[in-house]
């Protein structure tokens, strides 16, 4: 048996929008908060976490997401507003919202979600809701600040992603934070 991989699928953004995600971080770093910021080569739209799985899994994975691919046409996400998982008040994740494009987000995460499950792999507890992950909040240290600062900052983004390619990443985690490496992109129906 190989090497088991963490693995995770989602859309990758292009460097203007994580340009502008960075801006975003920057002015909520402002609170002195005490988060771990995502870094900038790693912010990515996530359509599903999977975890652990074994080389076999990862192929019938990767075969599950070309076809996904495949029955879907391409299209474009924008990015507006700012929250927290589980909400403001006690903000543990927080994140730069999807405007323009959720539903297809959304249509996408439900259509992998079902071909995962037929493939023996677990299925996600958590409704999926269409985000960017900025940081994480690693203790209550100025949290009122962040709080504010959340709830104050306006934030739309100027770029527009265009949307061609599902990614599988690997994650390895390291003391520094984690690594993210695609392993596998399925390129959409050009409709």
């Amino acid at each position: 048996m190989g090497e088991m991989m963490r693995v995770f699928i989602a859309i990758e953004l292009p460097p203007q929008a994580r340009d502008e995600l960075v801006s975003l971080q920057t002015t909520l770093k402002g609170s002195g908060a005490d988060v771990k910021w995502v870094e900038p080569e790693n912010v990515h739209l996530s359509l599903r976490f999977i975890g652990d799985v074994g080389p076999d899994n990862a192929e019938e994975i990767q075969k599950q997401l070309a076809l996904t691919a495949a029955g879907t046409g391409p299209f474009e996400i924008t990015m507006k507003g700012i929250g927290a998982f589980p909400d403001a008040s006690f903000p543990k994740v927080i994140w730069a919202g999807v405007d323009l494009g959720a539903a297809e987000s959304q249509r996408l995460a439900d259509g992998l979600e079902t071909k995962l499950r037929a493939i023996g792999i677990a299925g996600e507890e958590r409704k999926f809701h269409p985000h960017i992950t900025l940081g994480r909040v690693r203790s209550q240290k100025n949290i009122d600040r962040l709080r504010k600062l959340i709830e104050t900052t306006g934030f739309e983004a100027g770029s527009i992603i265009k949307v061609g390619w599902l990614t599988l990443f690997t994650s390895r985690l390291t003391p520094q934070g984690s690594i993210y490496t695609p392993l596998f992109r399925a390129k959409m129906a050009m409709i």
